[in-house]
């Protein structure tokens, strides 16, 4: 009895084959198998297609009329089909001679719309997806969109954030795409710790690193989220800075982020090991190159026996002497720098090694990426072009130029081969940004009140790497209107170019017995010479109006300062700059000199000079201990003339806290006014911590400082000035001045005014805010004193 279902079984198997082979019914293999037979059609027919031609579809098929084909033809036709992404459902199957290709199409997209959005914008979100109004809808490409999404909102720090993608049948086969979005709270970091550091405290590594720990401000901040590619980016700020500092066994072990889901936070920690400060040892130059002069090579070098490692220092010397060689006319020459570590005393001795580099020639420059900066903006950062001779040093150069820009997200330059062994291809591939501000300034000061500024600014005008900026401001005694524009790189070079055009009026004030109005522009140029080291040059041309406001009893040399007057003046800068962080510098100094010359024509001729200087360095690290030392000096002198009140020097709370503005110097015997002088200098000394007990992510800091300084000598023709002499004499024997009397100076000599203090310093979303408390150790009696000032300002 067991045997008749096997016999019956075997008996339909030989009756479908001899079916099939006759072309009665059709056979379709198991999937993943081949019929060992293969069968052929007369015709290929396509239903239930609308939009899609019939021959599109037969176009994507592996099957032909009149060809053998197989199962797996079969099987591989319909995954093809499936590839386009236009058809939701495929069969294939055999009617007689014709093979039969059934479609289902996917449907078209309407509309794509976004529910629930606050933090991201419609634009931001359409930019995100793949989906497209008037595509194809698949379910694939709309879970791929769900994950986009949600990778977005997690880039803003929202991991609670859900999408649910919904899908709205309209007629003619037509969908509306709607996707239904909870961003949920903010995942902020709660804290940020670092194990491992002893040289530099917490606080100082927090200034090094982008991410900062979400707050009482945090929510007018971005930067207090959790983003990878951030995290990514602050493991090489770390290392840069060690490296930069002398750390050259630097190791960061380890950079986690852990998250907590119930509190919605993230605790970032960086685990790290330091190892020794290294300094310098012998540094020598080496040179294979015949005729290349290593001594002559060695002045362009930037490290010295017995100063600190600084990585980025070799990077810098390594440049200069590649380009150094190029001048001499070795082109191809490469520069290897190669250290030596002394573990005992803690040295590296640096060896750059000159050799001649294999020949290869920039055969072109393709750039990709840029929608909106011309080609030629990005060309001229590179110090080679096409035909020369390539170099990696110049290209890693350029990189460098291009990122601090600030035009581009991202910057990345690869090579290819060329069209010959010898010939290289440099590809740029750029992702831009907005570059254009609108801009509001805020501040105080005890002496104008409330002031502020708007102002609009675009650094990349046009596409053209060009400066533009247009700034609105004043207080309840000052108003000022500045228009500015820059070229980088004029006639082709790298020298900066460009124009000012300014209107300034200052109101009668307590400190300030006149008003004055300015109206003028000027012309400037710029040559950097290194990358910390460049010069200025600038002509001015001012038309000022001074009025002293007949309600009071003012100093005759102060009313003889009235009056219109024009000055034309050439000026010239040198910069020497080597702070950090220009606008938080922890580490580093800052020089500059001006020398100013008023005389080509206009009615104000003078010689003027004035320097400065600043330092900065952290005391004790464990504190996060800042130390700061400040020193300015200057002078004017008339040439062939005498100087007027308004043309002196004044000096103040500005640079000696515990004086009003204009507060020391000489003044006026019989009215106490302000009349300046012709040399003055500044000193200063000052001590930040952060404060104890505070969370270091409110940026308060505590300051304790001291200051110094003097003004003197006034100019003759203020001594002794009358207004308006009345031909009697008076009763002193003086001569009678109406309505002002004579200007009788007390005070010119170089006494010292010296002061103490401390303050509080905030580095709040609205820019750094300053408040200090000054008491003065030595003073006149005539100077004007000012226990309080507050100040600061921003931008947002």
């Amino acid at each position: 009895m067991r045997l008749f279902p096997v016999f019956l079984r075997r008996l339909s198997l030989a009756v479908a084959l001899s079916a099939a082979a006759v072309g009665i019914i059709p056979v379709v293999a198991p999937a993943g198998l081949t019929a060992a037979y293969a069968d052929t059609i007369s015709k290929i027919e396509v239903t239930g297609s609308t939009r899609v031609d019939a021959e599109t579809v037969r176009a994507y098929l592996t099957i032909k009329p009149g060809r053998p084909y197989t199962a797996s033809d079969v099987d591989e036709s319909i995954k093809a089909l499936y590839a386009t992404g236009l058809f939701k459902d495929v069969k294939i199957s055999r009617q007689g001679g014709a093979l039969v290709v059934n479609v289902v199409e996917n449907p078209i997209i309407n509309q794509i719309q976004f529910e629930g959005n606050k933090r991201l914008s419609d634009e931001t979100l359409t930019g995100t997806i793949d989906s497209k109004s008037r595509s194809t809808l698949t379910t694939a490409k709309v879970q791929s969109d769900v994950q986009r999404i949600l990778d977005a909102y997690r880039a803003i720090g929202r991991y609670r954030a859900t999408v649910t993608p919904k899908i709205i049948d309209l007629p003619q086969n037509r969908v509306n795409l709607v996707f239904e979005i909870n961003e949920g709270d903010k995942t902020g970091v709660s804290k940020i710790t670092f194990v491992g550091n002893h040289a530099f405290s917490d606080s100082r590594l927090l200034t090094v690193i982008r991410t900062r720990e979400t707050g009482l401000l945090g929510f007018m901040r971005t930067t207090d989220t959790y983003d990878p590619d951030r995290l990514a980016a602050d493991q090489e700020l770390l290392r840069q800075f060690y490296y930069n500092h002398g750390y050259a066994d630097f190791r960061l072990i380890s950079a986690t982020a852990d998250l907590d889901r119930e509190r919605n936070t993230f605790f970032i920690t960086f685990t790290m090991e330091e190892g020794p400060q290294y300094h310098y040892g012998d540094v020598n130059v080496e040179s294979s190159v015949q005729s290349l002069d290593a001594k002559q090579l060695e002045r362009v070098v930037l490290t010295h026996k017995g100063g600190v490692y600084d990585a980025s220092e070799i990077e810098k010397t390594v440049e200069a002497l590649t380009v150094a060689a190029s001048s001499q006319g070795y082109a191809f020459a490469q520069v290897r720098p190669r250290g030596d570590r002394n573990f005992d005393n803690h040295t590296i001795a640096i060896t750059y090694s000159v050799d001649e580099g294999a020949k290869a020639y920039v055969e072109r420059i393709d750039i990709h990426g840029n929608t909106r900066t011309r080609d030629y903006v990005i060309r001229r950062e590179f110090d080679l072009s096409e035909g020369d001779a390539y170099n990696r040093v110049l290209v890693d150069r350029a990189q460098r130029r291009l990122n601090n820009l600030g035009f581009f997200k991202t910057v990345n330059i690869t090579t290819e081969p060329g069209s010959a062994p010898d010939r290289v291809i440099i590809n740029v591939q750029v992702e831009e940004q907005p570059t254009g501000e609108i801009s509001f300034g805020i501040g105080y000061s005890t002496t104008d009140g409330v002031i502020g500024d708007v102002s609009i600014s675009e650094k990349n005008f046009l596409g053209r790497g060009q400066y533009l900026k247009i700034s609105l401001g004043g207080g309840s005694n000052t108003q000022n209107f500045i228009f500015s524009f820059t070229e980088p790189y004029f006639l082709g070079r790298r020298i900066a170019a460009g124009f000012d055009v300014f209107y300034n009026n200052y109101e009668q004030t307590s400190y300030r017995e006149y008003a004055q109005k300015q109206i003028g522009g000027d012309v400037r140029f710029n040559f950097p010479i290194t990358e910390e080291f460049n010069v200025g040059v600038y002509y001015r041309l001012v038309h000022s109006d001074v009025t002293v406001p007949n309600n009071g009893y003012i100093a005759s040399a102060i009313v003889l300062a009235q009056g219109k007057t024009l000055t034309s003046l050439v000026g010239g800068t040198l910069t020497y700059n080597k702070l950090d962080n220009n606008l938080n510098p922890q580490d580093g100094y800052f020089a500059r000199f001006t020398q100013e010359f008023a005389g080509l024509g206009g009615d104000v001729k003078y010689l003027k000079s004035k320097v400065e200087a600043k330092y900065y360095h952290s005391l004790y690290a464990d504190w996060s201990l800042l130390g700061m030392v400040r020193g300015e000096g200057g002078l004017i002198n008339g040439v062939n003339q005498n100087l007027n009140v308004t043309q002196q020097i004044f000096v103040g709370g500005d640079l000696i806290r515990g004086f009003q503005d204009n507060g020391i110097g000489p003044r006026d015997y019989n009215t106490g006014d302000a009349l300046g002088g012709k040399y003055y200098f500044a000193v200063s000394a000052e001590a930040q911590a952060p404060f104890p007990y505070l969370p270091q992510e409110l940026g308060l800091t505590l300051a304790a400082f001291s200051d110094a300084g003097s003004l003197w000598g006034v100019s003759s023709g203020i001594n002794g000035a009358c207004a308006y002499p009345t031909g009697t004499i008076g009763a002193n024997g003086d001569i009678v001045c109406s309505p002002a009397p004579l200007t009788v100076v007390e005070g010119d000599n170089m006494s010292l005014r010296w002061t103490a203090g401390f303050g509080v310093r905030w580095q709040s979303p609205f820019g750094p805010l300053r408040a200090d408390f000054a008491w003065p150790i030595k003073q006149e009696t005539f100077d004007k004193t000012e226990v309080f000032r507050l100040s600061g300002g921003t931008q947002f």
